[in-house]
């Protein structure tokens, strides 16, 4: 016995085996050639998008960076116009009246704060409102303070009748063989010039003495020299 080990159809089998052409790997509604087209243009668009949402990444990374970077100026800014309006105050001396202490063009910064809980001392070096002129700021040496009795004769300074030792003078006073004497009253300082042949002060002044609320700052540092064109920093005494 025989036995037919071909299973192959025979051709009246194959009536109904359906081959389908259609192969295309995304089936759609319409059932034909253009899936691949479409997968491909579904790919384009999420590249597209993808490059839309790094663009808009970096566009609002650049947005937060300036914006970080404003406030910190801004916070910068007020920062130091509290310092200038509170705490420190910057100024330029136009006059040689403090000379050699200090020297026309020179530029210094002095402490607001120096005076609030303390009173100014002989031989400070202080920024104060002009007493007849508010509107200008003077620089110049505490020599007299409240209810002293300031005489100059012979050119010299005496405190209470004793003489002042300034090292900081390089030439003292013209001696017009007079005495001049001032009462300092209570509250208030008698201000001179290092520069004495040359600096208008106490001496000269229709108001005399200098108020301690007229006082701005005590001056603390050099940072410009106006002598030497350049920076240079230098403690004031």
């Amino acid at each position: 016995m025989t036995t037919n080990n071909n299973n192959t159809p025979d051709e009246d089998d194959l009536d109904y085996i359906d081959f389908d052409d259609d192969y295309d790997d995304i089936e759609d509604d319409d059932d034909n050639d253009d899936d691949y087209s479409y997968s491909r243009s579904d790919n384009i668009s999420r590249h597209t998008d993808n490059n839309k949402k790094q663009e808009y990444s970096v566009v609002k990374f650049i947005v937060s960076e300036a914006f970080s970077f404003i406030k910190i100026v801004i916070f910068a800014a007020i920062i130091a116009l509290l310092c200038t309006n509170f705490i420190i105050i910057n100024a330029e001396v136009p006059s040689g009246s403090m000379r050699d202490t200090i020297w026309e063009g020179d530029r210094l910064f002095g402490f607001r704060l120096a005076y609030k809980f303390s009173e100014p001392k002989r031989g400070d070096v202080i920024i104060f409102k002009y007493p007849d002129n508010e509107s200008e700021n003077y620089v110049k040496r505490v020599i007299g303070l409240p209810n002293e009795i300031v005489q100059i004769k012979e050119g010299h300074v005496y405190i209470n009748g004793d003489e002042l030792d300034e090292p900081y003078i390089k030439e003292y006073i013209y001696d017009d063989g007079e005495t001049h004497t001032y009462i300092v009253p209570d509250g208030c300082y008698f201000m001179l010039g290092d520069n004495r042949n040359n600096s208008k002060d106490s001496r000269y002044w229709t108001n005399t003495y200098v108020k301690k609320e007229k006082i701005i700052a005590k001056v603390l540092i050099r940072y410009y020299s106006g002598e030497k064109g350049r920076i240079s920093f230098s403690r004031i005494s």
